[in-house]
């Protein structure tokens, strides 16, 4: 068996038998072999030489083609079982990004800094407490003051001025109410 004429593609029907190409080489074509003045024969290559490579490259672009049509083949039938059971694109994202949220959530960073944060979000709710509490303490002191007092008197004075005595009742006359009072004079 001549080594050169043997298939050596171990996933071709031909394996290991003796395939004589001797009588179709001549009517091989391959797109840049035709030999011509313009695409002389690399130094060193024989006519027969590059003959032979140029058989090896059709049977090697010839299973090229073949392994692209047995791929599409394959994901055309993928696209098919995964329609059969109801996944689509839009499953199956959800279904990576919650197996993905799942491993986060079981890692040790991700238990670390839960913790972490935990512990800082009751420090901090402390701490606003004891902020909190201060402020309040010192808003009564201020309160109590005789600062606040005065000021309290000032804006009930004042008051007393722009509503006049009505009180609590409707301190702001109606729109319709177009002749200014001596009680109410406008600003």
């Amino acid at each position: 068996m001549d080594p050169a004429s043997q298939d050596i593609n171990l996933n071709s029907p031909n394996k290991g038998l003796d395939v004589d190409h001797s009588d179709n080489l001549s009517d091989v074509h391959v797109e840049g072999a035709v030999r011509n003045a313009a695409n002389p024969l690399p130094p060193g290559l024989t006519e027969e030489e590059a003959q032979e490579l140029r058989t090896e490259l059709t049977k090697v672009e010839e299973e090229i083609n073949t392994l692209r049509q047995v791929l599409s083949a394959k994901e055309r039938h993928a696209i098919e079982l995964k329609r059969k059971l109801g996944l689509s694109p839009l499953n199956e994202l959800k279904q990576n990004l919650t197996k993905s949220w799942q491993d986060v959530q079981t890692s040790n960073a991700y238990k670390k800094t839960q913790e972490t944060l935990s512990q800082a979000g009751q420090k901090t709710s402390a701490a606003l407490t004891t902020v909190g509490s201060a402020i309040s303490k010192k808003l009564g002191d201020m309160r109590n003051s005789a600062t606040f007092k005065s000021f309290e008197d000032k804006m009930g004075n004042l008051k007393y001025k722009v509503v006049g005595p009505r009180g609590n009742e409707d301190s702001v006359g109606s729109p319709t109410d177009t002749t200014p009072t001596q009680e109410n004079p406008p600003f």
